[in-house]
């Protein structure tokens, strides 16, 4: 990262500590977060829907998470090179919500229990605690991937639990009158919580613990029109994201230019190992 003060560069890093927690249902958890520093979120510009960014934990034991220099040419290079067990923890998470008076940025996490470093450090999360993003500079960056074309006439989304952030923040910002149907999966049906989203969406829960049908098998039995220019916003567990994708495009005659799908996770491997092993979450 040369000169992170040039808001031209679309990514930067900000300095944060926790403000306060908030449990939103069983398996998801609401950390706020206020600047820490001068600078603090001062720059920091949320292009809003899914908008996704990289947060650096501590690694247990340290108050603050170990990064190199901002001012460093190749940062990314450095950061691996540091200590596997001294560097931050990495993980990508969704941008919820970002207000500017004052400066406070949410973001949900997905509780599991057997979660990793970044589930565990947020059930311990307590304000003062600090942390480290590469979040946009600018509001139009490549971290939105929520972009339906102009002439959309109706939406289509699936979700699980770690895209639910993603998924409600982009349901916030559709047009009040935009037919939109959501299947999203969750844990436990206390998950299922109320979503601000335009009149008349229809938003179905499917609970994994009720042994509720597959997402594929769930959205292959709806009443979805076969006409007109609908998007199609899939997010979550890799394997599942690829059978929906295939089930809109080769099953419903979908424009594929029209869907946007993205692997959150894979069952059976970390996001360290996605970084060591990227072409588990090709989605084809």
């Amino acid at each position: 990262m040369s000169d992170t003060t040039d808001t031209t560069i679309p990514f930067r890093l900000f300095h944060l500590s926790v403000l306060r927690t908030e449990r939103l249902s069983p398996s998801l958890l609401r950390v706020t977060f206020g600047g820490h520093g001068p600078d603090g979120l001062t720059g920091f510009a949320s292009g809003g829907r899914d908008q996704s960014l990289s947060l650096f934990l501590p690694q247990p034991g340290q108050e603050e998470p170990v990064l190199p220099p901002e001012t460093d040419p190749d940062w990314f290079t450095s950061y691996r090179a540091l200590p596997e067990g001294t560097r931050a923890v990495m993980r990508s998470y969704t941008a919820r919500a970002h207000r500017t008076d004052p400066d406070e940025l949410d973001i949900d996490f997905a509780l599991h229990p057997d979660g990793g470093p970044a589930c565990r450090w947020a059930e311990q999360a307590a304000p003062g605690h600090r942390v480290a993003v590469l979040g946009p500079a600018v509001a139009d960056n490549a971290g939105v991937r929520f972009r339906p074309a102009d002439d959309t006439d109706h939406v289509l989304i699936w979700a699980d639990e770690t895209a639910l952030p993603a998924a409600s923040a982009a349901l916030e910002e559709l047009p009040s009158d935009l037919p939109v149907r959501a299947w999203i999966t969750v844990q436990h049906p206390d998950d299922a919580v109320e979503l601000r989203a335009p009149a008349g969406a229809e938003i179905t829960y499917l609970v994994r613990d009720e042994n509720a049908p597959a997402p594929v098998d769930a959205i292959a039995a709806a009443e979805i029109p076969a006409t007109g220019t609908p998007y199609v916003w899939i997010a979550g567990e890799a394997s599942c994201v690829r059978a929906l994708r295939r089930h809109f495009v080769n099953d419903r005659g979908h424009d594929r230019r029209r869907i946007t799908f993205t692997g959150y996770w894979r069952q059976g491997l970390t996001e360290d190992g996605l970084r060591e092993n990227p072409s588990e979450y090709e989605i084809s």
